[in-house]
């Protein structure tokens, strides 16, 4: 099973915290299931190739999306608390 993410921000600074946020995932996956994420220009796209379960790739979607959502709110909290 594949998959792309692909998640769209306003500016590359934005797409290359959330990167930078959700990127640790490229390391810590169990064998079987690979993941990459880069940024390119203001968007963050992650690659998922799982040859295991479907649990296990539903789960790892589900784990992305929610890493880049909590890092998305810590930025307009950050950016608001700044002002």
């Amino acid at each position: 099973m594949e998959a792309t993410v692909t998640l769209e921000y306003q500016d590359e600074k934005t797409a290359e915290a959330i990167a930078k946020a959700v990127s640790p995932d490229n390391f810590k996956t169990p064998v079987g299931l690979r993941v990459s994420t880069v940024r390119e220009n203001n968007k963050v796209v992650t690659q998922i190739q799982c040859e295991g379960k479907l649990a296990t790739f539903t789960s790892t979607i589900d784990d992305l999306l929610f890493s880049a959502s909590t890092a998305e709110k810590t930025l307009r909290t950050v950016t608001k608390t700044k002002y």
